[in-house]
């Protein structure tokens, strides 16, 4: 898995794909809110480069073992806790989570693989005092 320096635009753009896939398939609708938000530029990255992100998180799955696939695509807990840690900048933790709801949100069904995605962004960013306060919600704009 590759690695990015910690709270870089690409790190975010890979949380932004880790909700994606968790549920095991990429749908049009959650597509579609990456560009009804402008993700990329919410993160900083053009929109190219985010879809490229995505690409090669995808290869970086397929090409190892921390992957294992039932109805959804499941990382393996210390890679999941890796990939979160790459992000330690709170408002940047914020932004991620309200993008991420967003995505979930978008085919109007929860998977399991998403709410794991979800719980462990909650679990290590600490954002069950936000989550309590109103900061983190769907909309981000």
């Amino acid at each position: 898995m590759r690695s990015y320096p910690h709270n870089s635009p690409q790190a975010a753009a890979r949380i932004v794909a880790l909700t994606l896939l968790a549920d095991g398939h990429l749908a049009k609708a959650e597509l579609d809110v990456l560009d009804r938000l402008g993700v990329h530029e919410q993160i900083g990255l053009e929109r190219e480069v985010l879809h490229s992100v995505l690409h090669t998180f995808c290869e970086d799955l397929l090409s190892t073992a921390h992957l294992t696939w039932a109805d959804s695509c499941r990382i393996d807990p210390r890679t999941l806790a890796a990939l979160m840690g790459e992000i330690d900048d709170p408002e940047l933790r914020v932004k991620l989570m309200r993008i991420c709801a967003a995505v979930v949100e978008a085919d109007a069904h929860v998977a399991d693989g998403e709410a794991i995605v979800l719980g462990a962004a909650v679990e290590h960013w600490g954002l069950q005092r936000a989550m309590l306060d109103g900061r983190v919600t769907t909309s981000t704009t």
